[in-house]
């Protein structure tokens, strides 16, 4: 009985271990890497345009198939109504059978299979295009996410010190050494660290909402996580480097360009679909006198009037149109890349002396207020202000690092891969 009670609590107690490390699995933070593999393997959008990709493959099959040949039977001079002996109705019968087949000159149906894998390239681009622009926001909703993070750590630091001040102020309240109102308006003031605490609750929850939707996701808010360096670095490389990266990589620059090669293929399409395809003809048969016979015919088209002038004229001018776009194309590429590096390069500008000087003196001034005040060398209003001074240099710190993340996205969104991790 002994040996059952512990068989069955040692099996409860692994059960629950068990549960408990599913959940500790369940909660492990995911890094980008694990985040993007996550998202391409799961976003619905990327599983359509994976489709509409082997769609456009299997329009190459079709492209490439030959005409079907035709195949006639014929019984003609079926007699109804003989006259009598020796007429009878299949008396005079006349069998044959005719196979005909359109065979296709100047190459219509490799041109046809040429045109349809361009497209299917088209449709490759436009697919890491489309990723490229999804993977942005996805991006985006990453460092929202590792922005209320630490946004919300800091609230809680700053309301933890605070609620150490306001300890260390009832104590010298109750001693005597600050008035009650000094006293009511320092805790008057903990209402903005309980707000700031709660509107970084709400918008940790708000990017981690966005983030799951974006990898159709259905984990509980508080079972998800993520993890990542929430920080800013001054490396960058040169402009002219980056823009040839953006040249070399850009999808929908490639696309651009393989819509040119498409349209004069179609037009060479064109061209040939102006030719004329004869159709050889071959046909056996019995025709008395003669029991057996056979025969060939070519049948080909006099095109006198439709030589598919409106389409080799249509696709002429695509030839022209695809160039206008793909110049269109570049200068947009380099657009995106010089505004997206400027504003890098801004952050950057804006975030070293923060790093180097203003974060180090915003704790300074605040701990030397804090001292002061505790003995009597500071006012209250100077204390509240250094508080509100610390508050204000470390929130605007996270902030501009968030906005550099969220740049440095868009420079290689700009680019077409990451140039910046």
């Amino acid at each position: 009985m002994r040996w059952f009670v512990r068989s069955v609590c040692g099996g409860l107690l692994l059960a629950a271990i068990s549960a408990g490390s599913a959940l500790a699995q369940s909660q492990k933070a995911l890094t980008w890497q694990e985040v993007q593999d996550k998202f391409e393997a799961a976003n619905p959008t990327l599983r359509a345009g994976q489709i509409g990709i082997d769609e456009s493959r299997a329009q190459e099959t079709t492209a490439y198939l030959r005409p079907n040949p035709t195949l006639t039977l014929l019984a003609d001079q079926i007699d109804p109504f003989p006259g009598g002996p020796p007429h009878s109705t299949f008396g005079f019968l006349l069998p044959s059978a005719t196979f005909n087949y359109l065979h296709e000159r100047q190459h219509k149906r490799e041109l046809r299979l040429e045109s349809a894998k361009d497209a299917t390239g088209i449709a490759v681009s436009g697919q890491a295009d489309l990723t490229r622009n999804l993977i942005f926001n996805l991006r985006t909703a990453f460092v929202e996410t590792l922005q209320g993070k630490a946004v919300l750590d800091l609230a809680r630091e700053n309301l933890a010190y605070y609620d150490h001040v306001l300890e260390v102020n009832r104590d010298r309240y109750q001693a005597g050494g600050i008035a009650q109102v000094d006293l009511d308006r320092l805790e008057l003031q903990r209402v903005q660290y309980e707000s700031d605490l709660q509107t970084a609750e709400v918008n940790l929850r708000t990017a981690k909402i966005q983030l799951l939707a974006l990898l159709d996701d259905r984990t509980p808010v508080e079972q998800f996580d993520v993890t990542g360096p929430f920080d800013f670095s001054n490396q960058l490389a040169p402009l002219e480097e980056v823009r040839q990266n953006a040249i070399d990589n850009r999808p929908d620059l490639k696309a651009a360009l393989q819509s040119i090669d498409k349209a004069k293929t179609d037009h060479r399409l064109a061209i040939a679909d102006g030719s004329t395809d004869p159709t050889f003809g071959f046909d056996v048969g019995r025709n008395p006198p003669i029991d057996q016979y056979f025969g060939f015919s070519v049948n080909f088209p006099l095109r006198i009037f439709d030589r598919n002038q409106g389409e080799k004229q249509r696709t002429l001018l695509d030839i022209d149109r695809n160039d206008r776009l793909a110049e269109a194309a570049r200068a947009q590429v380099f657009s995106d890349v010089d505004s997206a590096y400027a504003t890098v390069q801004s952050n950057v500008i804006l975030l070293q002396p923060y790093k180097d000087r203003y974060l180090a003196q915003a704790l300074r001034v605040r701990d030397t207020i804090s001292f002061s005040y505790d003995n009597g060398a500071a006012s209250l209003l100077d204390f509240l202000n250094a508080q509100a001074d610390y508050r204000s240099v470390q929130v605007n710190y996270l902030n501009l690092i968030a906005t550099y993340l969220e740049a440095a996205a868009q420079l290689n969104m700009a680019v077409g891969r990451e140039v910046i991790q």
